[in-house]
């Protein structure tokens, strides 16, 4: 679960994107949709009219532009101001941000060979051209002189705040550099690029051809009849085929009775992309740590870690080091006691063998039922997707912000599985469009996220195009779309950072909405899943599919007591991933890594999250979020994020809980504030005080 961004060079919009095929390339610029904005609702892509072969056009006419927007600005002979400087940087790269939009959604959600090779040849050439600008030393000049300028403080707040952003983001990407060093930084930043692309493209892939392919219905005992149907295979030669999603653990792993069929599994998922084949991604994210490492030291840090935090919430790896080894042992604790619980479970059952990776899930689940007589397959019938989504999560936000949501029939879709809906504040004022992609393809990047197609931003008269992109099973045709309990949260979180783009109030685009740093950007999405169970919201969603029966107060408390089940090991796998990405973060420039195992392998050792029962939620060799995905050295965000949205909703509890008032007030203090204010004073204000890990580690069952 993430929110999706690649940055760009100035203008920084959202992301979409339609399944195109045809890649005969466009001759007429007059054709080509992308070089005028869209005459749909919102400027929403017409991806009835987006072609292959209008990318590569777009993206080199987007960049001359843009350049040319630039030049203008470095040569206007007049002293440099806020008015002739910072406002045309903003409306700088219009065309550039509308193609990339649409083109990171569609190598995302939707890609294919085609655009996997415009991805390939692209990404070194928009880091080239982002270089041409952040290491533009006129350019500099002109931002360095407003900044020290006696104009820049008497702006107001959110011009301030940009002219701030602004310098911070130019002495950080090497404005203040010698020539030489310039000359090395774009050099490593254009292979850093292929190698991001070329990351993530190699994941896709290698998950593909991993999918587990099964010829007997019994090997897969333990799945319902719509899973096995769901199953069924076409494409590959064997009868049933089950696809990878981009975790190490794989959902089907909890159900399936056959020992052997799991183990199957979790090697299919946890070796991916160590086969030492085509596909192989380890010599990819050692030469892109070492190329992070190098940027670094050119730019005075000790490590990418330390020039990488200089603007989130905290600042310094220590900090997150700190933050990290503060929970280590407690996750640990309850995460060896779990297990010693499930080897008791498999001894009794005379299992004979010592508990392993692929075993975890299964006999967590017969513990958890035994404990709380729960399990997904009795609670799965009363959620069906689009209930959840429009009685649950649309409902909840409602309830909170008064907004309401109408699908929208007549704007064409990128992938006919796509629902578009329009949402209005309250008072029927429109506020933009939401995009809902739930399903799972073999085209389609794994995980959860969140990004914009069109940037809210008042200076550019622009509203939010949103979409959320999922990986949920699709069921077979004529059956209903059933989803976990964990799935039910995911929608909510990638929602919350739906809400976060769509409450946007800010005039500059690169402040505007979840353009905030990456510690900060998790706290509204993990904030907005606790809606999910408020017993208002969960009775208006949770229904059997057939019967249209809420669930039983039974269920529903058996769901609430077992919420603190597992999470010892939930909690040590996030920690294992976290840790791993600052360890490869925090290398320096002469450290030379020759074996991405071993480093792996000695880097969990070394934190005390070397458990072989509990392996990290993603291992280095397929760990998208920070090798292709924006989160490197930044992955420990979610639970710093978690600590934010837990003390953020004790402040609920203590005032009412849910309410028309209390969302107001969120709305007014956090989503609406995008990054025009410090992140520790946002939340100090609306909390009253500084962050407090408790009430996360409470609701972990850690503390009482």
């Amino acid at each position: 679960m993430n929110i999706y961004k690649k940055p760009l060079a100035i203008v920084i919009a959202g992301i979409v994107l339609a399944s195109c095929n045809n890649s005969q390339k466009n001759e007429s610029n007059s054709d080509n949709p992308f070089f005028k904005a869209s005459s749909l609702a919102y400027q929403a892509p017409d991806f009835g009219k987006i072609k292959t072969g209008d990318f590569m056009p777009a993206f080199e006419e987007g960049m001359k532009q843009q350049l040319q927007e630039i030049d203008s600005i470095v040569n206007n002979a007049q002293a440099p101001n806020f008015e002739n400087t910072f406002v045309p940087l903003e409306k700088s790269g219009q065309l550039l941000a509308r193609v990339n939009n649409v083109f990171d959604l569609l190598t995302a959600a939707n890609t294919d060979p085609e655009l996997q090779k415009i991805e390939e040849d692209i990404s070194p050439k928009l880091a080239a051209h982002h270089d041409a600008i952040y290491l533009n030393q006129k350019l500099f000049n002109r931002i360095s002189a407003v900044y020290e300028s006696v104009e820049n403080g008497k702006l107001d707040a959110e011009s301030k705040k940009l002219v701030d952003v602004y310098y911070e983001n130019f002495i950080l990407a090497g404005a203040k550099l010698s020539d030489k060093d310039k000359v090395e930084m774009k050099k490593l930043n254009e292979e850093k690029a292929s190698l991001g692309t070329k990351f993530t493209n190699l994941l896709l892939a290698a998950t593909k051809v991993a999918t587990l392919k099964v010829d007997s219905a019994t090997a897969l005992n333990g799945l319902s009849e719509a899973e096995l149907k769901a199953a069924e295979d076409s494409k590959t030669g064997s009868k049933y085929a089950i696809v990878l999603q981009n975790t190490t653990q794989q959902p089907y792993l909890s159900q399936l009775t056959n020992r052997d069929t799991r183990k199957s599994l979790f090697d299919a998922s946890y070796n991916r992309t160590e086969r030492g084949d085509a596909n192989d991604t380890r010599s990819t994210l050692i030469r892109l740590a070492e190329i992070r490492a190098q940027q670094a030291k050119l730019l005075g840090f000790k490590n990418y870690a330390a020039w990488n935090l200089k603007n989130q919430m905290a600042q310094t790896p220590e900090a997150v080091d700190s933050f990290l080894k503060g929970i280590v042992p407690a996750a640990t604790a309850k995460a060896k006691a779990e297990g010693a619980e499930i080897q008791s479970l498999i001894d009794q059952q005379k299992g004979g063998f010592k508990l392993e990776a692929w075993d975890w899930n299964f006999y967590a689940e017969q513990v958890r039922k035994a404990k709380y007589d729960l399990n997904d397959n009795e609670i799965k019938p009363y959620f069906e997707l689009n209930k959840v989504l429009q009685n649950g999560v649309f409902y909840a936000a409602t309830q909170l912000y008064g907004i309401t949501f109408k699908e929208r029939r007549d704007l064409p879709v990128y992938q006919k599985d796509v629902k578009v809906y329009e949402v209005f504040e309250k008072n029927g004022t429109p506020i933009g469009l939401f995009y809902a992609d739930y399903f799972k393809r073999d085209n389609k990047s794994g995980g959860a996220w969140m990004s914009n197609l069109v940037g809210q931003s008042t200076l550019l008269g622009t509203n939010p195009i949103i979409y959320n992109v999922c990986n949920f099973t699709k069921p077979a045709a004529g059956e209903p779309a059933l989803v976990s309990f964990d799935d039910v949260t995911t929608m909510f979180h990638e929602f919350g950072h739906a809400l976060h783009g769509f409450f946007a109030s800010q005039k500059y685009p690169t402040l505007s909405g979840t353009d905030v740093a990456r510690d900060f950007v998790e706290f509204p999405s993990q904030f907005n899943e606790h809606w999910a169970m408020e017993p208002t919201v969960f009775k208006n969603y949770a229904v059997h599919y057939k019967t249209g029966e809420p669930m039983p107060a039974t269920l529903v408390e058996k769901i609430k007591k077992s919420a603190t089940f597992n999470q010892g090991y939930m909690l040590t796998e996030l920690l294992a991933a976290a840790s791993l990405d600052m360890q490869w973060h925090s290398i320096s420039s002469d450290i030379k890594i020759t074996d991405a195992n071993k480093f792996e392998n000695d880097a969990l050792q070394r934190t005390g999250l070397l458990l072989s029962e509990v392996p990290p939620r993603y291992r280095s060799s397929y760990f998208k979020h920070i090798w292709g995905g924006g989160y490197a050295a930044g992955y420990y965000a979610y639970l710093w994020t978690e600590m934010l949205d837990h003390d953020a909703y004790s402040w609920f509890e203590e005032n009412g809980g849910m309410s028309a008032k209390n969302g107001q007030r969120f709305r007014d203090m956090i989503l609406s504030r995008g990054n025009t204010l410090d992140y520790n004073k946002m939340f100090l204000d609306f909390r009253g005080h500084k962050p407090d890990i408790r009430p996360m580690l409470r609701n972990r069952g850690l503390i009482k």
